[in-house]
């Protein structure tokens, strides 16, 4: 019987809007490989198959690592490829439709917040867990929210029971205090898709983690 899919302290976004070295499977495999447990595949333009042509090998990387897929924004996606789950932002379908979607196949249902009420009201929907930040500066987003820093994560984290992954401007020194803050991991992107070694990078934020307990 196979294990169902767990959220995972260290995931990684499949990127190539930043770089164009790796394409969405090979930085699966190389996130992988340096311990990610959790890959979120983003791609935010082109036609649907053309993401339907580049997930697939993160999926498959994921399979044969024993990892979980989920893809970001596009629940159709996420359903007809068979990722584990599906991240959904404050201006994509709402949470309750996307469990409805999944129903009794189940699967990761994750929610993007920036305040602590918005991670409230995206546990009382039914998401799995949140992913909150800005907690630090990021140059990957035209128009960030406000950078909410320590201490909102600490509130976000209090405010809700399900796990919350500190997500934007994480780097492996910045790893330990938000885990101090009260969240379970973190999600990182372009911190490892555009490192000189994605692997190593990757590896670095594991040991971070590991480092941390």
């Amino acid at each position: 019987m196979t294990a169902p899919p767990v959220i995972g302290r260290l995931h990684v976004l499949t990127d190539f809007h930043f770089q164009q070295r790796y394409s969405h499977g090979a930085l699966a495999r190389l996130a992988l490989a340096g311990g990610a447990e959790t890959i979120q595949f983003r791609q935010k333009v082109g036609s649907p198959r053309d993401a339907w042509v580049n997930v697939r090998p993160v999926i498959a990387a994921c399979r044969d690592a024993g990892a979980t897929s989920l893809v970001d924004d596009r629940l159709g996606l996420a359903l007809g490829a068979g990722a584990d789950g599906v991240h959904l932002g404050q201006t994509d379908l709402p949470l309750e439709a996307a469990r409805t979607a999944f129903g009794a196949r189940g699967g990761i249902i994750g929610a993007t917040a920036t305040t602590a009420a918005q991670a409230q009201e995206a546990e009382a929907s039914g998401a799995d867990y949140i992913g909150f930040g800005p907690v630090f500066p990021t140059g990957s987003k035209a128009n960030p929210a406000r950078v909410k820093g320590l201490d909102g994560l600490a509130e976000a984290c209090a405010a809700v029971s399900i796990p919350v992954i500190a997500i934007a401007g994480i780097t492996p020194e910045r790893v330990a205090p938000c885990l101090d803050a009260g969240a379970m991991g973190v999600a990182v992107m372009t911190a490892v898709s555009c490192a000189p070694d994605p692997q190593a990078a990757a590896a670095a934020f594991r040991e971070a983690i590991e480092r941390w307990g």
